[in-house]
């Protein structure tokens, strides 16, 4: 790893905190090392939405594959129930991240975002479609297997609502949350 791809990942987890911690579906631009006049990290916003994308992607796969390792002995039924599951996890994890992907896909700022999101949308919803079991890898492009993807994200989103994270330094510790179950 160089130098400089050890840096852009420092600042994209700075990002990342940030996003999730405002939640405002906002593009953080204002982390310190985005913006640098000399070396910036990112060549522009749509650089940075696309590591953001790869990001969730990456952890949205990683989570469906827990989920349906555990099964039915996480509540999941089907196939289809663990990758609701797993949307839904992966969104409480990545709150502000999912908001600044939603802003950017609902209001791209140019055709280039445009385009971009519109592949991103399409391969997440090809991705959970075979993931459920409802297409085949060679169907990924199958206008019914988007559509599959699409309602299993539409049910996702049914019971998801963004909440922010507290930045690592200042999460609960658990005498916190016995204080407040116990003052409550």
């Amino acid at each position: 790893m160089t130098a400089t791809s050890h840096r852009r990942g420092e600042i994209l987890r700075a990002v990342i905190a940030a996003a999730d911690h405002r939640c405002d579906g906002l593009l953080p631009t204002d982390v310190p090392g985005v913006r640098t006049a000399t070396h910036p990290a990112f060549a522009d916003d749509l650089d940075l939405l696309g590591a953001l994308q790869l990001r969730w992607h990456a952890r949205l796969a990683g989570r469906i594959e827990r989920e349906q390792s555990a099964g039915r002995s996480a509540g999941h039924r089907t196939l289809a129930d663990a990758v609701v599951a797993a949307w839904r996890a992966t969104a409480d994890e990545m709150p502000g991240v999912r908001l600044v992907l939603d802003r950017a896909a609902t209001a791209p700022a140019d055709e280039r975002t445009a385009a971009a999101f519109a592949r991103a949308r399409a391969k997440e919803h090809a991705t959970l479609a075979v993931a459920a079991g409802l297409a085949g890898t060679s169907d990924a492009e199958d206008p019914r297997a988007l559509a599959a993807g699409e309602r299993l994200e539409e049910a996702a989103r049914l019971g998801w609502t963004p909440a922010p994270r507290r930045p690592v330094g200042q999460r609960r510790t658990l005498v916190d949350r016995l204080r407040a179950v116990l003052a409550a």
